[in-house]
């Protein structure tokens, strides 16, 4: 690694994760979350185990390649169903809803922990993630989950940096959050349209498109969201025909672009 700072933030990182002795990492296949599983295994080997829940909140293809990953690195993971939609008042889907999500999967996962003699339980929340609405933090806390990543100082640039540097897969992987996050708030959650977002997101990165959302409103209205540098192709006449002619297949009544284009978060525009 030439960057001898990220070296030493590594090496660091490393000695923390083995003072814990026996880790599991709630492990999403993110980039964050794929790294800091990557490092506690470089660290404890065996001792590192990440765990993975199940539910309809999360992309099929995120939970693959949360599988494929640990596979390709030897890394024993432990999955879990968990039906989100069933806690009380999180089907309301209110501004809180990321707290209550957090709160009840990451006590899951302590649960498990305890169940397997894991010591600690670790998330790949980063510095960067101090900024913007995350009410989800304070549910962290409040179980007392830890944030190495957060701890010591790691931003979205370096953790991309660092694991391109360390060949693991995904290290430009967009960021995705769960799929909830298309839908406003007090807009009512259920599988179906949680299954729906995926499909027609799932559609456009077949297409190529690599930052995206597609933000839904009372099941009706899609809103895309593009990076404005694929502005020009997304309304090329032949790709706009075709995602207005999927779009429709799978139920939309009417298919908009967001001139702000793609950016993380815009539910919360509102509420911040």
């Amino acid at each position: 690694m030439k960057d001898r700072t990220l070296t030493d933030k590594y090496s660091v990182l490393k000695h923390a994760l083995k003072s814990e002795r026996k880790v599991a990492i709630a492990f999403s296949g993110g980039v964050d979350s794929s790294f800091l599983l990557y490092a506690a295994h470089d660290a404890l080997g065996d001792d590192a185990v990440a765990i993975t829940a199940v539910s309809p909140f999360f992309p099929k293809r995120e939970i693959e390649e949360a599988a494929d990953f640990c596979k390709e690195y030897g890394i024993r993971q432990i999955t879990f169903e968990h039906d989100i939609t069933s806690i009380e008042g999180l089907a309301d889907n209110p501004p809180k809803r990321c707290y209550f999500c957090k709160k009840a999967i990451m006590g899951k996962m302590k649960s498990i922990c305890e169940e397997e003699g894991l010591f600690s339980l670790c998330d790949g929340t980063n510095k960067d993630d101090e900024g913007g609405y995350r009410p989800g933090i304070d549910a962290l806390s409040e179980l007392g989950i830890k944030s190495p990543l957060r701890e010591f100082g790691f931003t979205k640039s370096e953790i991309r940096e660092l694991s391109k540097v360390l060949g693991l897969p995904g290290w430009d992987k967009p960021a995705y959050a769960c799929l909830a996050t298309r839908i406003p708030y007090g807009e009512r959650l259920d599988e179906t349209k949680l299954r729906l977002v995926e499909k027609a997101e799932d559609y456009l990165m077949g297409l190529g498109f690599k930052e995206l959302r597609v933000r839904v409103h009372e099941t009706v209205i899609a809103r895309i969201e593009v990076n404005p540098n694929d502005f020009k192709k997304i309304m090329r006449p032949d790709i706009r025909l075709e995602i207005n002619q999927t779009f429709k297949q799978l139920g939309f009544a009417f298919i908009t672009l967001d001139m702000q284009g793609y950016r993380s978060g815009s539910m919360d525009e509102g509420i911040m």
